[in-house]
């Protein structure tokens, strides 16, 4: 396993993508701006990981995640029901970066999203970790076994209610043994507060 730290002094975005990722990127700032959030680290400059997610307590911090992405310009994935991504409007939410899961049958999600990584060029995954907004003591390890069977990296993100900061804290190279890399990965988060702080535990 491998760590590297982001520094936190500054919070350069990744590079231009086009007008229409600018106007998103702008949109993000202002919202961010008058939210009262600021941000920490710079991009990485990786074209796919799993972006950790934490803490998740709240409807909000998805709002508030999708909008650090657009300031990073930076389009983040994310797992949703096959069901949601069909019908007249399916296509709608595919665009928005959703990866149809199909959960009326015993799929593997590490190979569906290990597949998907292959397929595509670029791809940031974003994944709560503690899978419910309700107090998890213990984290789902869906996250680190799609980017270690990916062959991604980890990218360290966490959403801190009480500083009202959001910081790309460190990427992380996934070695295999879960338990060990688990405790170095939640150590990140040792002092973040949720929206709602007794619904999350590092």
């Amino acid at each position: 396993m491998s760590e590297i730290l982001i520094d936190g002094s500054t919070a350069r975005p990744g590079p231009y993508r086009g007008v229409g990722s600018e106007i998103v990127r702008w949109l993000s700032f202002a919202y961010l701006k008058l939210a009262g959030w600021k941000l920490h680290g710079d991009w990485p400059g990786l074209d796919k990981a799993v972006l950790v997610a934490a803490p998740h307590t709240s409807n909000w911090d998805g709002l508030n995640m999708l909008a650090t992405a657009g300031y990073y310009r930076v389009k983040l994935a994310w797992m949703g029901k096959k069901s949601l991504t069909q019908g007249p409007f399916g296509w709608v939410l595919k665009a928005m970066g959703c990866v149809p899961i199909d959960r009326s049958q015993s799929n593997d999600v590490v190979n569906v999203m290990r597949e998907a990584f292959a397929a595509r060029d670029r791809m940031i995954l974003a994944i709560p970790p503690e899978g419910t907004r309700s107090l998890a003591r213990e984290w789902k390890s869906g996250f680190y076994h799609i980017a270690h069977g990916a062959g991604v990296p980890l990218v360290i993100s966490v959403l801190d209610y009480g500083t009202k900061c959001v910081s790309l804290a460190a990427v992380i190279e996934p070695s295999g043994d879960y338990d060990a890399d688990l405790a170095l990965i939640r150590a990140h988060y040792a002092t973040a507060k949720g929206k709602h702080a007794a619904q999350f535990a590092a």
